[in-house]
């Protein structure tokens, strides 16, 4: 259960919640941002917005240990990616307990997207943090794929595909955007037969046949479009050339070939 300390209501209410914790066997996370910290730290938020969330979550978990109370987790969250960081980088080294990272009200889904990866990416790849949690002003579904492809990226997690596409250029001839976010949507269906067979699927969208495939090679299946048509790939081979039109079919039609031979 998730517990915010600093507003709950005082030392009283606190024990009691974690009474009915030891009753139950159940964990409590402590959860402490930057808008909820006790009176007396806001003059440090003021110069170390950072040591103010850290030192308010040791506070809360010194309090529970008084209780005889250890099965704990602990956020510290702020807006700023950059305080999220040091506050968590700190953190780790002053208490024992799991950590779970989030930046809180992180905005909208594009904003909010980068500033998680920031901040979630950074800890992550240091090896500081055990659960997450992408809060994105929108579609909670959203949160879950954002978080899903921050621990892709970071190889935390197997199974599952993967989009990969070049920038516009010159050589462009197609609409390059559209299609790329058609194969992504079209992939979203796959995810969970991937995750199921324990296969990570990397699918290349490139916008022209001169350097597509060559630069998408290591790519387990892709397109790569011209003038009024493209052709699907393999593994970097060309396997088909078909209209623009019917490229994303073609591509799908190749892709559940290749997994019906694994069973799925």
């Amino acid at each position: 259960m998730r517990i915010n300390p600093g507003n709950i209501g005082g030392p009283e209410r606190v024990a009691e919640v974690a009474r009915a914790a030891a009753d139950y066997g159940a964990v409590i996370r402590i959860g402490v941002n930057s808008g909820s910290l006790q009176r007396e730290l806001r003059d440090l938020e003021q110069t170390d917005p950072a040591g103010a969330l850290v030192e308010s979550a040791a506070r809360f978990c010194a309090f529970f240990e008084e209780l005889g109370f250890q099965a704990l987790k602990v956020s510290v969250k702020s807006s700023s990616p950059l305080v999220t960081i040091d506050a968590n980088r700190r953190l780790s080294r002053r208490i024992p307990y799991p950590l779970h990272l989030g930046v809180t009200e992180a905005g909208t889904p594009w904003a909010g997207s980068i500033r998680s990866a920031v901040a979630l990416g950074t800890l992550l790849a240091e090896g500081v943090g055990d659960t997450i949690r992408v809060s994105l002003t929108g579609d909670p579904v959203e949160e879950v794929r954002v978080a899903r492809e921050i621990l892709r990226s970071l190889d935390l997690i197997q199974g599952g595909s993967r989009v990969i596409s070049c920038p516009t250029c010159g050589r462009t001839q197609l609409a390059l955007e559209s299609l790329a976010l058609e194969v992504e949507r079209r992939l979203q269906d796959l995810e969970e037969p991937l995750r199921a067979m324990g296969q990570e699927l990397e699918v290349a969208v490139m916008g022209c046949v001169v350097n597509g495939p060559g630069e998408a090679r290591k790519a387990d299946f892709g397109i790569a479009g011209g003038k009024g048509e493209g052709v699907v790939f393999v593994a970097g081979r060309p396997v088909k050339k078909v209209p623009q039109g019917q490229l994303v079919d073609e591509l799908f039609a190749h892709i559940a070939a290749w997994m019906a031979e694994r069973g799925q």
